[in-house]
């Protein structure tokens, strides 16, 4: 802060004040004081969009790839805003994926993976096929996307959960169609001190099959399932580079490592109840040419459904794998 002016001074310790106050002691303040300096010299236009996490960028044009230094920094935003709005950026899925590469290995679908054998680094959220057909609400398709309804953090069904989530808009409905999101590093920071002491050395079980079994008995194939064994997460994570800790847990959260299913139950269930209380949630209208990215490490999100056989909805997503197991971090 040597050479910042006395106003940038005083203003960037009175937003460090603030987010102390909103969230607790999420940040130490040498570095959020860090974070104020990348942002000072930032080429990107940053705008919160919610009082506890994500933001809307503008000053980037992504029909070009980035220079490294534009990457560096969406990286540093991700760190501290969990969720970033980039509108008018229309990319086709061959940027999409080489734009997802820059910021590290993209991950296989679990779905074309388990069903078919087949690797492939985009899917479709939405009920517009890569043909331009149309899938009605009774559709097998759009009952198993239902599924993406509850809280869920992508992929921390597999052992190396997924970094971030990139979606590419194309077409959305007039009416329904939001996809809302919280912030478990901002609900962590609501727990009791005591409450933390708990949770913080708990292991929890992760299974895919058990969220899916809500949709339907028939919601995934055996195949499927046989390639997406139960797993085990840490219960809290650090962010690798600010160290603020979050609860780790959504719908495919089954149970905590040497606890009762029903104490498992009562833990993981409140914890997800006071995270997504309507204060906390940020519901976010999709556009066409919107692109999002998202941190799964600390996010969760869920989709609130539209009606399929009125709309039209067609998004990209591809996703960045994580950098290793949790029980390793």
């Amino acid at each position: 802060m040597d050479d910042w002016t006395d106003w940038e001074k005083s203003e960037a310790l009175t937003a460090f004040a603030l987010r102390q106050e909103a969230f607790g002691p999420l940040l130490e303040k040498k570095t959020w004081i860090a974070i104020c300096g990348a942002e000072k010299m930032s080429t990107l236009n940053i705008e919160p969009i919610h009082p506890e996490f994500g933001a809307k960028i503008t000053g980037v044009d992504f029909s070009q790839m980035p220079p490294s230094q534009i990457v560096n920094e969406i990286k540093l935003a991700i760190d501290e805003y969990s969720f970033l709005c980039f509108p008018n950026q229309p990319l086709d899925d061959d940027r999409h994926i080489a734009f997802t590469r820059l910021f590290g290995p993209p991950e296989a679908s679990h779905v074309k993976l388990g069903q078919k054998g087949i690797i492939d680094y985009l899917g479709t959220i939405g009920n517009v096929q890569d043909d331009g057909s149309v899938l009605g609400n009774d559709h097998q398709k759009t009952r198993f996307q239902t599924g993406n309804n509850m809280w869920h953090s992508d992929s921390s069904f597999r052992e190396v959960p997924t970094y971030i989530s990139i979606m590419c808009v194309y077409e959305v409905p007039d009416e329904g169609g939001q996809t809302e999101f919280i912030s478990q590093r901002a609900a962590y920071a609501r727990l009791p001190e005591e409450k933390q002491k708990t949770i913080d050395p708990l292991i929890t079980i992760h299974d895919y099959v058990f969220s899916r079994s809500k949709v339907g008995p028939d919601a995934v194939t055996p195949s499927h399932a046989r390639s997406l064994p139960p797993v085990q997460q840490k219960l809290v994570r650090r962010n690798p580079r600010t160290d603020a800790p979050n609860f780790f847990i959504g719908s495919h959260a089954r149970e905590v490592v040497g606890w009762d299913y029903e104490e498992s139950r009562q833990l993981l269930d409140g914890l997800l109840a006071d995270a997504s209380k309507p204060d906390h949630v940020y519901s976010h209208d999709w556009k066409p040419e919107d692109l999002i990215i998202w941190d799964n490490r600390c996010l969760l999100h869920r989709g609130t459904g539209y009606d399929a056989d009125k709309y039209r909805r067609r998004m990209r997503q591809s996703r960045v794998q994580g950098s290793g197991s949790t029980l390793l971090e």
